[in-house]
């Protein structure tokens, strides 16, 4: 079958259409099946603004307020936590398709040494134990410490016990307090339907290839393995070896073209493909849109980097940069940094991309823009100290 080709604009289109931002951010808010759509979003400690977790959501229906997602984890057990290519919320229906996760990342950590350390089974039984009669625990439960020279990213033995069953899938988060993760057994956090259901680890493989090529609209094999990053790249190959799928070839922003595959309905997307929104919106770094670098740029042209762990000195950018998305284009980035003590959300610094004239309307939708997100965090006042 020849490949079809899909031009620059078109595979922008469909990649921001497929991940919820080539719509108005506005109308009736179904938090659940937003985040079905996306398949997960990331959760990250990080909150300059807003974390990232909710901000990821605001961007694609600016109704979302940040205690939603945890009447969604806490109260409705619509979602789940557990890991992707980092912690991330998934739709707790997904829980079957993602019982081999446990599995990877459980004898994952057997294997490396991030358990040095790490209490035997009979000590993280007594945790379990201890869970199951006191409820739910947060690491500032126990009081065991590290032992010799602290260093960033060691844990104390408990936290090492906590996280390696959590990662197991024996614990679940059951809510968090002021981001502080509560760690129950997980067969009280999981529905019992949900924990019973099983699935041949093809079947997991499948699906979770699938679910992957869907919510990209077309990829190579290594973007289908990197999405959740719960299938080996050997698992992603076969799949699409073994699978009806349509072969592609996208235009990059650079004018090449580079081979992937598509869903069968393909042709479909593309003719109900419709231009993305013209709004200026401010994402966040860890945004689906944006995690995959390599994605990022051969699609935008876009070359962005995270620099939180880049000593200052180092940094292009700064600390903690937004790219500036507007329409199907990324047109800047912008430094914000909010005080909510204050009431108020400062803008540090702003960078125009090359080749983008910035106008006057421009400005103005990125003023729009930041008094959205500061009603969004509920500060008052939005303060201009950028040169």
């Amino acid at each position: 079958m020849a490949e079809l080709k899909i031009d620059n604009r078109s595979a922008r289109r469909l990649w921001l259409h497929s991940q919820g931002l080539g719509a108005t951010p506005t109308g009736p808010l179904d938090l659940a099946a937003m985040i079905r759509s996306l398949g997960f979003v990331q959760l990250d400690t990080i909150q300059v603004v807003s974390r990232a977790h909710h901000h990821i959501l605001w961007s694609r229906n600016q109704s979302y307020r940040e205690p939603m997602l945890d009447r969604l984890l806490a109260r409705d057990r619509a979602v789940f936590e557990h890991f992707t290519h980092d912690a991330s919320v998934l739709p707790m229906e997904f829980l079957p398709m993602w019982r081999r996760q446990f599995d990877r990342m459980r004898a994952y950590y057997d294997r490396a040494g991030w358990v040095k350390g790490l209490p035997d089974a009979d000590e993280r039984q007594k945790i379990k134990d201890r869970i199951a009669r006191e409820g739910a625990l947060s690491t500032h439960d126990f009081d065991t410490r590290i032992e010799g020279e602290r260093q960033m990213w060691h844990r104390p033995p408990h936290k090492l016990a906590l996280d390696y069953m959590w990662y197991a899938g024996e614990l679940a988060t059951c809510h968090r307090v002021n981001f502080t993760k509560f760690y129950d057994l997980s067969e009280r956090v999981f529905p019992a339907h949900l924990r019973e259901q099983e699935l041949s680890e093809g079947a997991q493989i499948t699906w979770l290839c699938e679910a992957a090529l869907d919510r990209m609209s077309f990829g190579s094999t290594g973007e289908v393995k990197r999405f959740w990053d719960a299938v080996t790249l050997p698992e992603a190959r076969a799949w699409v070896e073994r699978t009806p799928l349509v072969p592609v070839s996208v235009q990059g922003a650079d004018g090449s073209w580079a081979s992937a595959v598509a869903p069968p309905d393909i042709e479909d997307r593309l003719a109900g493909l419709t231009p993305a929104t013209s709004r200026l919106r401010i994402l966040n770094p860890f945004d689906p849109v944006i995690r995959d670098r390599n994605r990022l740029l051969r699609l935008f042209g876009f070359d962005y980097r995270v620099e939180m762990f880049v000593p200052a000195a180092r940094r292009v950018w700064g600390y903690y940069v937004f790219p500036i998305l507007e329409g199907d284009r990324f047109v800047g980035r912008i430094e914000v940094k909010a005080d909510r003590k204050a009431s108020c959300m400062s803008v540090l610094n702003l960078w125009v991309e090359p080749g983008v004239t910035w106008t006057g309307a421009r400005a103005d939708k990125l003023e729009a823009e930041l008094t959205r997100m500061a009603r969004f965090i509920g500060v008052e006042s939005v303060h201009r100290t950028d040169p």
